[in-house]
């Protein structure tokens, strides 16, 4: 069936962040990897308001069986938009998994160089284009040791897999005429890979809420910052990382919904992490406890436990995990933390 402009760009506006156009044109990597991404972070799907003709044509080209590619041996160019598409999904990819499944074994050399990997091949398994899986796969795990047990990993493990899968990248093989799917078999398919993909994307997600808007909160709050000593500069980056919330605010009336942000916020910042809730416990505390109390109750068993005092020999150890209780709550109760 002609697949026709009109109707790709009105899927495009009605789904176009979840790849109902992607869909509707044949391009089922591309609308998985927008389905976990929400349309390339925005970006993408901003960016193709002016793409959606050339897709178009290239699937009733496909369709047709015109289409004419280079011979195997002569590799696809090399897309900066891609390879930078790449990096930022791998990244994507493994600072999710950071943030809630580093409680794993063999995280750091297994889990997380495979969740980059994924992002990473994702997005150059798109359109017409594809790469090596298993070499993309092993750059990431010889790299992964190397940076091993540290929060900027996923970096430098998406650069090394964006350079490996730009240097294996090929045409995939074109398909005779006619040989579409049907559209129930593609949905199925495409349902059992996006489950895959964001079963444990969404396990991080929205199992981990609270520590991922603590760890968003920091991020934001460190880059700010970076700019103590031009007042001006902070505020032009702050308004900046603030306008998606600033255009929420605009297309829903404003004081309404910034009032109901503010109410879920609370909500959820009240809520513990598992860290935290072991911290309470080891300073013999309750939810409710005040940074004074907290402040009390650490004094009084550091003072017990301190191994100057303490002949225990477990007195180090739980000297240790105290100090450390007392850090992470302190650290929660921070003035203005998340204004």
């Amino acid at each position: 069936m002609v697949k026709r402009v009109t109707v790709a760009y009105a899927l495009w506006a009605a789904g176009g962040p979840f790849g109902l156009h992607h869909l509707y044109l044949g391009r089922d990597s591309h609308a998985l990897l927008w389905m976990l991404t929400l349309g390339g972070f925005g970006f993408g799907w901003a960016r193709e308001v002016l793409r959606i003709p050339a897709y178009v044509g290239e699937a009733n080209r496909e369709a047709e069986g015109v289409r004419k590619r280079p011979p195997a041996t002569v590799p696809p160019p090399v897309g900066p938009v891609r390879f930078a598409g790449q990096v930022c999904v791998g990244i994507y990819f493994g600072t999710v998994a950071l943030i809630g499944l580093n409680s794993l074994s063999l995280f750091y050399l297994i889990v997380l160089p495979l969740c980059v990997g994924a992002g990473v091949h994702l997005v150059s398994s798109v359109g017409q284009q594809t790469s090596d899986l298993h070499k993309t796969l092993t750059a990431c795990l010889i790299t992964s040791p190397i940076f091993y047990g540290s929060t900027l990993s996923p970096l430098p493990i998406s650069l090394a897999a964006s350079v490996t899968a730009a240097q294996h990248r090929r045409f995939k093989p074109p398909q005779p005429p006619g040989s579409t799917q049907e559209l129930g078999p593609r949905l199925y398919r495409l349902g059992l890979a996006w489950l895959a993909f964001s079963a444990p994307l969404g396990y991080c997600i929205f199992h981990n809420t609270t520590a991922t808007l603590y760890y968003l909160s920091d991020c934001v709050a460190a880059l700010l910052d970076m700019f103590w000593f031009l007042p001006w500069l902070r505020g032009v980056v702050e308004y900046i990382l603030l306008m998606p919330y600033r255009i929420l605010c605009a297309l829903t009336g404003g004081g309404y919904a910034e009032e109901a942000w503010r109410k879920v916020l609370e909500i959820l910042l009240k809520e513990y992490t598992e860290r935290e809730k072991k911290a309470l416990q080891v300073l013999s505390l309750n939810a409710e406890a005040s940074i004074e109390e907290i402040t009390r109750s650490y004094r009084e068993l550091a003072k017990t436990w301190h191994p100057d005092h303490n002949p225990s020999k477990d007195a180090e150890t739980m000297f240790i995990k105290i100090h450390e209780a007392y850090e992470l709550l302190l650290r929660r109760h921070k003035p203005n933390r998340f204004k």
